[in-house]
């Protein structure tokens, strides 16, 4: 007889900050019985990890939430929780209840740590739950069993909160000032996933650069320091990446501890957001183009086979024609391995969205797509080069019906090549054979070594869909809803 077990489905939007938060979710709810599953007629829980960064995925967001209406009619047990970045902003906890009355739970970023007092409370009242708190001392309580599933790739977070409030940015607002997890912590956590045979380790932070914990002794450091404490694990294969990095507090010294490290990969993100002085000076990023380009030059001086990415905002308020084309030229300068381009957006509560000159939709969209056509020729002028190259890859993935794995080159790069599936989890030497645009394809150098790898049980995370896929799952759905119209009617002729 098959046991009752109940089933939880955790749906996340935005950043790495937010798919490890999910991780940290996924814990609470496997430590109080819970299973993973892939549908919402499924789940006994629902669970929306929100964003707030772009108007877009709100509305993703507030779609998929009334998506579930449905489904909570046909299961009306079934719990609905909204947290994240969303539901932190102001007024828009009440908001939600107001507008889906069917969701139980709303907490913000700095509940998370008190999201299983939060589900016992609903359970047990049968009521609708709303805490939202300013407290930002969440790295003080941040013990949580973590359900990761990130394959090989182990999230850690050393810092939350920014002090930046760049002014087209909400995350100041919903999470907090700068908080950094005490250094012992953090290597604490490091070294217990080594041990489990993690291969990589992504620190965590709205501005890593900007860290300061203390060392066991009381002493503060820098991240710097932190950073050379990380790279001393010699006992472990293993590679260390940070994110994100802000050009004002990227020091000589941490550029020095990456050039002179045996872990800490060369691919650095250094997000610019325009190549204009006024307008990263509206932006409130506290830093100009000289200094950027100046950085840009001393990791390559240093660490000459570097790898830079970075974030570029289009049509900022204000940005004329000439400011764009200096945006252009950054990125001819730097060569980018790796671009994100945005059109901007207004955020509601960040001083961006109140400013007056703001850049025509059209506008915008040209710009963006003359940004991606000179990215794509650098990337793909690049990536070209790279051709008859051996490199030292990070197995993640194996695709079964390709027969195909998947791993990662020191710059964040993916490749793909042919091999067996006991190579996932290992690093080995593969050379690229071919490359199509800015996607590379390779061989395996030496096959042999491969014959010792131990297959690892990394997980990694599913496919999730809001509505049931099969046919006996809305055939279900579609009765309950008639069900339950036929007693509102009999309700409303009473």
């Amino acid at each position: 007889m098959e046991k009752n077990v109940k089933k939880y489905l955790i749906l996340t939007y935005g950043c790495q900050m937010n798919v490890h938060e999910s991780e940290k979710l996924a814990g609470i709810l496997e430590t109080n019985g819970y299973e993973c599953c892939t549908n919402a007629i499924d789940a006994d829980i629902v669970v929306f990890n929100t964003c707030a960064i772009r108007e877009n995925a709100e509305e993703k967001i507030f779609g998929n939430i009334g998506e579930l209406k449905n489904i909570k009619i046909a299961k009306p047990d079934m719990i609905i929780a909204i947290g994240g970045c969303m539901s932190q902003q102001k007024n828009y906890a009440d908001e939600i209840l107001k507008k889906y009355p069917y969701v139980d739970i709303v907490f913000g970023t700095h509940n998370l740590a008190d999201f299983e007092n939060l589900l016992k409370k609903r359970k047990e009242s049968g009521k609708k739950v709303s805490e939202i708190t300013e407290d930002e001392t969440i790295a003080l309580r941040d013990r949580l069993t973590i359900a990761r599933t990130s394959g090989v790739n182990a999230w850690v977070n050393i810092m939350y909160g920014c002090n930046n409030f760049c002014t087209y940015c909400i995350v100041p607002y919903v999470r907090g000032r700068e908080v950094s997890r005490p250094e012992e912590d953090i290597l604490r956590e490091v070294k217990q996933l080594l041990s489990e045979g993690y291969k990589q380790i992504t620190l965590l932070g709205q501005n890593v650069n900007s860290y300061k914990g203390k060392d066991k002794d009381g002493n503060e450091i820098s991240f710097a320091k932190l950073l050379f404490d990380l790279d001393n694990f010699d006992e472990y294969k293993y590679r260390i990446r940070f994110m994100t990095s802000h050009p004002r507090d990227l020091s000589s010294e941490t550029i020095d501890v990456i050039a002179k490290s045996k872990h800490i990969c060369h691919g650095i993100h250094l997000p610019v957001q325009s190549g204009s002085n006024s307008v990263l000076k509206v932006m409130n990023r506290h830093y100009d183009i000289e200094r950027y380009n100046s950085l840009v030059k001393e990791i390559r001086d240093k660490i000459p086979d570097s790898e830079l990415t970075t974030d570029i905002i289009v049509g900022f308020p204000g940005e004329t024609e000439d400011d764009f084309e200096q945006t252009l030229e950054v990125m001819r300068y730097a060569e980018y391995m790796q671009i994100f381009g945005f059109i901007y957006s207004k955020r509601k509560g960040t001083p961006a969205e109140k400013m007056t000159n703001q850049v025509d939709t059209k506008v915008k969209k040209e710009r963006l797509s003359r940004l991606l056509e000179l990215k794509n020729e650098i990337i793909n002028r690049r990536t070209a080069e790279m051709k008859g190259k051996e490199y030292e890859v990070l197995v993640e993935s194996y695709d079964e019906n390709k027969n195909l794995l998947y791993g990662s080159l020191d710059s964040g790069k993916t490749i793909s090549f042919a091999g067996p599936k006991t190579c996932v989890g290992e690093f080995i030497m593969v050379r690229v054979k071919e490359v199509r645009k800015s996607v590379i394809y390779g061989e395996i150098v030496n096959l042999d070594e491969t014959i010792s790898f131990a297959e690892k049980n990394f997980k990694h995370p599913i496919e999730v869909s809001i509505l049931p896929k099969d046919q006996n799952s809305m055939k279900i759905l579609r009765q309950n809803k008639q069900k339950k119209k036929e007693e509102d009617n009999k309700k409303s002729q009473k």
